[in-house]
């Protein structure tokens, strides 16, 4: 029986992402494909949002909306069939907002190796029920 350590041996798993648990892991199918059949941006964007607000919800444990991407960057394209995996990290929080660096890793669907794919920040900001923004609680800054 192979061991666990083994079996990360064998998938070239880079530094920067080995340990870390992603936030959201997704396959790139062909319904996400552009006119031209590459992964459509957008849709990559979206899972990146949805992983930002995943990790503030649970932070904050409250409701939270997008507010803003400060910065992005696409460096590799997405190839139907990718496993990409979405790693997050708070790297600031204000009076009423939280923000997430976001990571895209994909998997290639080859099995030959990961590669990172886009990187932004994204702000959250806490609301109540009225959709109002409300402060984050001491506990939280």
């Amino acid at each position: 029986m192979q061991s666990h350590k083994n079996f990360e041996n064998r998938l070239n798993i880079p530094e920067e992402i080995k340990g870390r648990i992603p936030t959201i892991r997704v396959i790139a199918m062909p319904a996400d494909t552009n006119p031209f059949g590459d992964i459509f941006g957008g849709w990559l964007l979206s899972q990146m949002d949805l992983a930002g607000g995943v990790h503030s919800y649970k932070y904050i444990r409250s409701r939270v909306v997008t507010v803003g991407i400060d910065a992005m960057t696409f460096y590799k394209p997405v190839f139907v069939g990718d496993e990409v995996s979405m790693y997050t990290e708070i790297i600031k929080t204000g009076k009423t907002s939280i923000t997430v660096k976001i990571e895209s890793w994909a998997f290639r669907r080859d099995g030959a190796n990961y590669v990172k794919v886009t990187e932004g920040l994204f702000t959250y900001v806490r609301i109540n029920n009225n959709r109002e923004p409300i402060l984050l609680e001491e506990d939280f800054l």
